[in-house]
């Protein structure tokens, strides 16, 4: 299992549109094949940072799944919700 978190920095006043939008599109990100799990948070500092965590059966499948989302236009749609680029972070789990 693979665990990756991605940030999300929404212009200001803009993280809630951006979890209305989520609200369709993950339910389409758990029936990629690969998903296990998606959960989504607010930064507690900035409720402006939308966070996923995300759980996959490989990278790969994560890497097929952002380029099948490339190619629906939804980086064009989320486009004007951001204030920059996502931040993605990959977990290595130590089973401790």
């Amino acid at each position: 299992m693979e665990t990756l978190i991605l940030t999300f920095p929404c212009k200001p006043g803009l993280g809630k549109d951006l979890l209305e939008a989520f609200k369709t599109a993950l339910s389409d990100t758990r029936a990629y094949p690969g998903c296990l799990s998606v959960a989504t948070y607010t930064s507690a500092t900035n409720p402006d940072d939308i966070v996923l965590i995300e759980e996959w059966d490989t990278i790969d499948s994560q890497i097929k799944y952002m380029q099948w989302r490339a190619e629906t236009g939804m980086s064009e749609q989320l486009g004007p919700l951001l204030a920059g680029p996502l931040k993605e972070e990959w977990l290595d789990s130590h089973n401790i």
